[in-house]
């Protein structure tokens, strides 16, 4: 083993997927890329990081509403430029060529090219981090995609495309919820 500089500890800890945050002020939709993701519990609770510095903060803030998209592998150029644009004075799904589709119980849209949506509601913000706790309302999956990798950042501007799936469901049984 050999000791590296403790910034890098993030490189090997970098939660779950990069993600595609749709948001709509009341005039336009908007999406950001947010790479800072995790579950929290089996209850239908996830955490996004961000904060002000993002232009969909404050919008997300305010409606308590947000769709959070997983985008598969063969989006990751798209969703990382969507991530170096602000969407200040850009309609990012024109530019990128986005699907916006209706939301069931949000005003944010879906994202029609990615693996599945999920409308969220936001129940709590942990200004210390930037942690946007948000409730799952609705969860849409994207079946006519073949490709159903999803893609994680390293945090040094690297991914890691998913790969080979291992079930061990039989093995954990007794500790997953009933409807996973």
């Amino acid at each position: 083993m050999k000791e590296i500089e403790k910034e890098k500890a993030l490189t090997f800890i970098e939660p779950g997927p990069v993600v595609l945050v749709t948001s709509y002020d009341g005039r336009k939709n908007n999406i950001m890329t947010i790479s800072w993701t995790m579950a929290i519990d089996f209850a239908g609770h996830i955490v996004i990081t961000t904060g002000p510095w993002n232009h969909s903060f404050e919008t997300i803030m305010r409606s308590r509403e947000c769709v959070v998209c997983i985008p598969n592998a063969s989006m990751i150029e798209t969703t990382v430029k969507i991530g170096m644009t602000s969407g200040t004075n850009t309609d990012k799904f024109k530019t990128f060529g986005l699907t916006a589709l209706p939301a069931k119980y949000v005003q944010a849209p879906l994202i029609a090219e990615c693996l599945a949506c999920m409308e969220c509601k936001v129940v709590d913000y942990v200004e210390k981090y930037g942690f946007i706790v948000l409730h799952v309302e609705r969860v849409v999956e994207n079946e006519a995609l073949q490709d159903r990798r999803m893609f994680h950042a390293v945090g040094d501007g690297t991914f890691i495309m998913d790969g080979d799936k291992e079930e061990y469901r039989q093995l954990m049984a007794a500790k997953l919820p009933p409807g996973l």
